[in-house]
């Protein structure tokens, strides 16, 4: 009788309160965006801290290698963390990606340095980055599945809160990184003030993990831990297509998401623009991101996501070069600015409608492992490695111009996976 309790208490059928959901689900996504950026902004803090050599330049590329190295094990926190929402509920997956988050975040705040303890700093902030990407695999698919069944009638404008998080979580380690600029000396954040915004996830996690714990899975989920086909097998073998169309929608819009901190780079190095211009562009960015992509998700439960997706993409593929050809051809602070506005204001269209649509796509027996395993091989492909591809072809073609060469290309993939997902659905 306990069991049948404990069975109808977890599966409720219950309407949950929209913002405790939002909430609850967002705030991991918002969490892992925030690291991410606070590692990057402080990179040269952590080189110091735990990887120092003779040469400042060889510790910050150990260090990002270990930025890096949370990227490459990202589809197989998807595989695992996936699957594992699939067959045990998206609750269960949800919890286990933040606490996993926090533990991650936890080794960085607390970890001594190098010169205290030696060789294990090193490892250690090495198999914390690992801990972080591997549960940033899981946490997009369970958290966009979770709240699109229990909000299918506004599964476009609840999901988009999935993107603008990341717009918010940016925003909000500038402003950790403006803040300790102003108030601590250089020295007391090279010593402790770095730790800071580490600290501040540590704050924040538990509210999220907290909420979490007390949310129900949604009616229309049902464990598949009796099923002998796993998830895995189920994608593997008679959805392949799915996973292909669904990465093929992701690739843009992750390639946009890295291009707008590539931008500011090529920029200074490219076309030797003062760094202020290229963090003012970004921030610029980061405002657009957040506050037009919920706006689009729900301007698409108006219109429907169709016509903001093919607007988007259409205008990338006509506007990309001459935006591109203007920076290079007019090269001045307002040319960069408009050029990042753009591309975010592009990707905050189209990113918008994103995941309810890969959503849709897959049956609910598969969702959360096929979102995961998709937006991680979108992002670890077309997105972590975009700064790389644009470099490599700006050294091939000689010219400036070729990361808008990669931008329309993967518009058109995209274009493509949209057209036949949009007659799958039909």
């Amino acid at each position: 009788m306990s069991d049948v309790v404990e069975q109808q208490h977890v599966y409720s059928p219950a309407k949950p309160n929209l913002h405790k959901t939002l909430f609850a689900t967002c705030i991991g996504n918002a969490l892992e965006w925030f690291d991410i950026a606070v590692y990057g902004f402080f990179a040269n803090y952590i080189a110091h801290a735990f990887f120092p050599t003779e040469d400042a330049s060889v510790s910050l590329l150990l260090a990002l290698g270990s930025f890096g190295v949370s990227f490459l094990i990202r589809p197989l926190g998807a595989v695992v963390l996936g699957a594992y929402a699939d067959r045990e509920g998206r609750k269960k997956a949800l919890l286990v990606s933040i606490s996993l988050m926090l533990l991650g975040g936890a080794i960085i705040t607390f970890m001594p340095t190098y010169a205290t303890i030696g060789l294990a700093a090193p490892l250690l902030i090495l198999l914390a980055r690992l801990i972080q990407g591997f549960s940033a695999g899981g946490e997009f698919g369970s958290s966009t599945a979770f709240l699109v069944e229990h909000f299918p009638e506004r599964k476009a404008f609840i999901a988009s809160w999935q993107f603008a998080t990341q717009g918010a979580s940016t925003l909000m380690a500038s402003a950790f990184g403006l803040g300790l600029t102003y108030w601590l000396s250089e020295a007391q954040i090279q010593e402790w003030g770095w730790r800071i915004p580490f600290a501040f996830g540590l704050i924040i996690g538990p509210v999220g993990l907290y909420i979490r714990r007390h949310l129900h899975e949604p009616a229309s989920f049902k464990p598949q831990r009796d099923n002998p086909r796993t998830p895995l097998k189920t994608l593997a073998g008679r959805q392949k297509e799915l996973l292909l169309l669904a990465i093929g929608l992701m690739v843009i819009s992750t390639a946009i998401n890295y291009m707008l901190n590539y931008v500011p780079t090529w920029a200074t190095k490219n076309l030797y623009l003062p760094g202020s211009v290229a963090f003012t562009a970004t921030l610029i960015a980061g405002v657009i991101l957040t506050v037009v992509t919920p706006l689009m998700g729900l301007w698409a439960e108006k219109i429907g996501r169709m016509p903001l997706m093919w607007g988007s993409l259409i205008l990338l593929v006509i506007t990309i070069y001459p935006a591109f050809s203007m920076v290079v051809n007019h090269t001045t602070p307002l040319t960069l600015i408009l050029l990042v506005g753009w591309m975010a204001l592009l990707k905050s269209v189209y990113f918008s409608t994103v995941p309810s649509l890969m959503a849709d796509l897959f049956p609910v027996e598969t969702r959360a492992s096929g979102m995961a395993i998709s937006y991680n091989v979108a992002v670890t492909v077309f997105g972590g490695f975009a700064p790389l591809i644009c470099s490599l072809l700006i050294t091939a073609t000689g010219t400036s111009l070729a990361p808008s060469y990669y931008l329309m290309l993967l518009a058109l993939l995209s274009g493509w996976a949209l057209l036949r997902s949009q007659r799958r659905l039909a």
